[in-house]
């Protein structure tokens, strides 16, 4: 496919949809062709899955039903928006992706990084992401911030040692494909952790011609 796909990804309160936000404005003031989603979410069905998965009232949903509908969400994003999109040639920046899924249900639900994998290798196909931007900043910072500023939903409001363990995920993760997922000091002020975002996507975008 000649598009790109762009995930930002990091723990609860880590500001990556503020700075995606931002990061998606100038690039389409810069004139790049480019689209961007939220996992879960992104279509009509997708959304109506975001709402069961984060409602606080679904204190019953089992670990295994939550995988699965992030997978099925993820599945319609790609099937209905970002398959196309990439198709023919846009860039995407998606708040979230696969990564999450295998961080916050793999780890923190314990079902394991490789079950959770195989779910979604289902689900989204031959799509890769091709470029990852981990906003790192400690879980206990970030994840009370989150509480603080907004009304937590059903995952935010885990204690905090499902908010480690994917933390430390991550953490593990980055180090173990630094190539691939690229960490961002998100202790920053907002502009400079925007800034070090472009810098790192435009020099990724020049590699790639």
């Amino acid at each position: 496919m000649n598009g790109l796909l762009i995930v930002f990804e990091g723990p609860d309160g880590s500001g990556k949809t503020t700075v995606l936000e931002k990061v998606y404005d100038k690039l389409l003031s810069d004139g790049y062709d480019i689209y961007k989603f939220r996992e879960p979410g992104g279509t009509e069905i997708s959304e109506k899955i975001r709402e069961i998965i984060l409602d606080n009232d679904n204190i019953k949903m089992s670990a295994r039903c939550e995988a699965l509908l992030y997978a099925a969400s993820r599945a319609q994003l790609i099937d209905e928006k970002l398959r196309p999109l990439l198709e023919k040639g846009s860039i995407i920046l998606c708040d979230r992706f696969v990564l999450s899924s295998m961080l916050y249900q793999g780890i923190g639900r314990g079902l394991g990084i490789d079950e959770v994998k195989k779910i979604n290798d289902f689900a989204i196909g031959e799509i890769k992401t091709d470029l990852t931007l981990f906003l790192n900043i400690d879980y206990k910072t970030a994840i009370d911030r989150k509480r603080k500023n907004f009304v937590s939903d059903r995952l935010e409001n885990e204690d905090d040692s499902f908010h480690k363990k994917t933390y430390e995920g991550y953490i593990d993760l980055s180090k173990k494909f630094k190539d691939e997922i690229i960490q961002i000091d998100a202790n920053k002020d907002v502009e400079t952790v925007v800034n070090n975002c472009l810098d790192v996507i435009k020099t990724y975008l020049k590699e790639k011609k």
